[in-house]
């Protein structure tokens, strides 16, 4: 399937589960996680009209991403991958919108940082990506381990109220909503169900949830943004995930 039809396919599948739900099709965001595609695979998905895009590091985030947000600056970019407290400077410099955060000690490295983020000047030259510099300040997602898989990164459930309520009233921290992604082997409905009874219960609006295995449930379940990789792009090779 070429990605034109790819992207076709999807869009009219998120139309058509959102309207189920009464819903208008704005109200559930395309995210494209784009972790190992070349920029020019991003280009043409941005051509097709694609707004919204993942990436799960940094590091690949910042050798690819400068040079296309500068031609395409309504593009946003989220990150949808483990954040380490080392890279904080980067991430904020570089993505308009952080889904993982996901324990304490980043979130005070997080809300450390954004202290002083009204000094552009200076972060330019804190950051090691100063060509490309994101003035605004990122929005936040709460992720949690809706599984309590020992495995996974997020909050356990059990301490989600108080990690949330720690970041918002505590920190001050941007958060805007939360992202989860259930165990493997488990249906889904059930996680997604539990992380919006969370939502719900701090008046979080966005909710992260479902892949290109379980989108359409998640939208069912009342999902604002789906992160879409292999439907979308295919499978990935090997190499480009080294």
């Amino acid at each position: 399937m070429t990605l034109a039809a790819a992207v076709e396919t999807i869009r009219k599948t998120i139309e058509k589960t959102a309207k189920n739900r009464l819903l208008s099709t704005d109200s559930v965001t395309l995210l494209a996680a784009s972790k190992g595609q070349s920029a020019a695979r991003i280009e043409e998905a941005i051509a097709l009209g694609v707004a919204v895009f993942g990436e799960n590091k940094v590091q690949e985030a910042a050798e690819k991403w400068p040079a296309i947000k500068q031609r395409h600056q309504n593009v946003a970019l989220h990150l949808i991958g483990p954040l380490q407290t080392n890279k904080v400077k980067d991430a904020l410099a570089l993505f308009d919108v952080i889904q993982t955060l996901d324990r304490p000690s980043l979130a005070n490295s997080l809300a450390k940082e954004l202290k002083n983020w009204g000094n552009e000047e200076l972060k330019k030259k804190e950051s090691s990506i100063p060509q490309f510099f994101n003035s605004s300040i990122p929005t936040f997602y709460i992720q949690i381990n809706t599984g309590e898989e020992p495995q996974k990164a997020g909050v356990l459930p059990k301490d989600a109220d108080a990690f949330i309520e720690d970041c918002v009233t505590g920190l001050k921290l941007p958060v805007v909503g939360l992202m989860c992604v259930p165990p493997a082997d488990q249906p889904p409905a059930p996680h997604f169900a539990l992380l919006r009874t969370i939502a719900l219960r701090h008046g979080l609006r966005e909710l992260s949830m479902g892949m290109s295995g379980d989108y359409e449930t998640a939208i069912r379940m009342g999902s604002t943004c789906v992160r879409v990789g292999t439907a979308l792009f295919g499978e990935r090779k090997r190499e480009l995930e080294k």
